[in-house]
C-alpha cells in the first residue's frame, strides 16, 4: 500500500482498493480539487481564474499537476516568457460534470449558506438535476428501487 503525506496527515493511497468509489476519491478527493473541476467545468482555463476560489498558489499548482497526471485535464502553453499554460477538462474531466452537480444538490440540501452557483438549462432557465436510472431499461428511479448487487 503506497502511503503518501499532505501536509502533515499521512494518507494511504485507495488506487488499488476493488471499490471505483475509494479509486475516484484516491484521484479527486483532496480538499480544493473538485472545486477546480468546477471552475473548469464553468470554463475556467488560466491559473489566475483558478485562484478565484482563494487557493494558495502552491496547493493550486500541486492540484492542477495531480489531475493534469491523472488525465483530468489537458495542459497547454498559450504565453511564452514567460511560460504559462491553460488546463482544459478532458473528456474523462468533463464526466466528473455529473458528480460536481450530485454534489451541489446534496449540498443545497443539507447544508446552511448562501447558494451562489446556479445551473440551469439554457433552452427553459430551469434548475438542471442529477437522477438515477437504470442502464438496461432506462426506467427513473427512487431510493427504495436500488440495492447493491450481491458479490
Amino acid at each position: 500500500m503506497q502511503v503518501f503525506m499532505l501536509g502533515r496527515m499521512r494518507h494511504a493511497s485507495l488506487a488499488s482498493k476493488p471499490c471505483p468509489i475509494a479509486r475516484t476519491l484516491d484521484l479527486v478527493g483532496e480538499w480544493w480539487t473538485l472545486l477546480i473541476v468546477r471552475d473548469a467545468l464553468r470554463g475556467a482555463r488560466r491559473f489566475e481564474e483558478f485562484k478565484q476560489t482563494g487557493i494558495a498558489d502552491n496547493i493550486l499548482s500541486t492540484r492542477l499537476k495531480r489531475l493534469t497526471d491523472a488525465g483530468i485535464l489537458n495542459r497547454a502553453r498559450y504565453q511564452t516568457q514567460p511560460d504559462r499554460y491553460e488546463y482544459r477538462l478532458t473528456e474523462k474531466g468533463r464526466a466528473l460534470g455529473p458528480v460536481v452537480l450530485a454534489l451541489r444538490a446534496w449540498g443545497k440540501r443539507f447544508t446552511k449558506g448562501a447558494d451562489a452557483s446556479h445551473v440551469v438549462h439554457r433552452d427553459c432557465g430551469g434548475e438542471v438535476a442529477v437522477e438515477l436510472h437504470c442502464e438496461k431499461c432506462r426506467c427513473k428511479l427512487g431510493r427504495a428501487e436500488i440495492a447493491p448487487a450481491p458479490q
